[in-house]
């Protein structure tokens, strides 16, 4: 367990865990389920996977990946993606999203999107999970309410937050929001505190603490839901049935 982060390698990771690599030089991660077979689970925004102009950087959605011939399999207008690992990696390095920590350990991590003080739940729980979104969707991608570590925070615990005008479950996206409020609400210490230590201190409290109440695992406002029952407690349109009948032997046949 890293100060900041939790890199491992790719031999320490097992079925059912949440992972992450990082991108654009460290500005952002992207994480996915793990689902064995070097197989990554993920969701994306679905107008990267439809473009037609898509960079370079977006090839590994196509099917001409070499290693895996399902690499980028996902269901029509859905941005739930199965990609082999070495695509979804991008010869990034590998990190594994930690669950159950201490508050102590949350508040030392001081980068947002690594570590959770909610509990998972067993691994083929959370395959299962993975695998009935992969044929089912997981809504419509939003950066701060519903994003690829929502996706993944979700497949590990099932809890869903009831409130849909806050922020999602995705602490990558508290840190972005936390920052700036932290700044705002310090500012007026400044004419109470002129040292620029003791300002900077008082910021990163007030920052570490927002973190931490927007956590999963501290939070009120959440509950368990089904992943079955998902569609519906999310208000999504009604998903075809013939595609919910027939997931989980498609499940059995990309798995295999």
């Amino acid at each position: 367990m890293g100060l900041l982060t939790n890199r491992v390698e790719i031999s320490e990771i097992k079925p059912g865990d949440h992972i992450y690599t990082y991108r654009a030089v460290f500005a952002y991660s992207h994480h996915g389920i793990f689902v064995g077979g070097s197989k990554v689970v993920h969701f994306r925004p679905e107008r990267n996977l439809n473009s037609s102009e898509a960079s370079s950087a977006d090839s590994y959605d196509s099917m001409s990946c070499p290693t895996f011939p399902d690499c980028g399999f996902r269901q029509p207008n859905s941005g739930v993606v199965l990609s082999c690992l070495d695509c979804f990696l991008r010869n990034g390095s590998i990190y594994c999203f930690e669950y159950g920590v201490t508050p102590s350990v949350f508040l030392a991590k001081v980068r947002g999107g690594t570590c959770t003080t909610a509990v998972s739940d067993p691994p083929e729980t959370t395959i299962h999970r993975a695998m009935y979104l992969l044929q089912n969707g997981f809504g419509n991608y939003d950066v701060f309410q519903n994003n690829c570590e929502d996706f993944a925070l979700y497949c590990k615990t099932g809890l869903l937050i009831m409130d849909k005008l806050g922020v999602g479950r995705s602490g990558q996206a508290s840190s972005v929001i936390g920052a700036p409020l932290a700044a705002i609400l310090s500012s007026p210490l400044k004419l109470l505190m002129p040292s620029p230590v003791g300002v900077a201190t008082v910021t990163a409290g007030m920052y570490c603490m927002s973190r931490y109440a927007t956590d999963i695992g501290v939070r009120t406002d959440v509950i368990k839901v089904a992943v079955e029952d998902l569609a519906v407690n999310l208000g999504w349109a009604g998903e075809p049935e013939e595609v919910a009948e027939d997931s989980e032997s498609s499940n059995r046949a990309l798995a295999r």
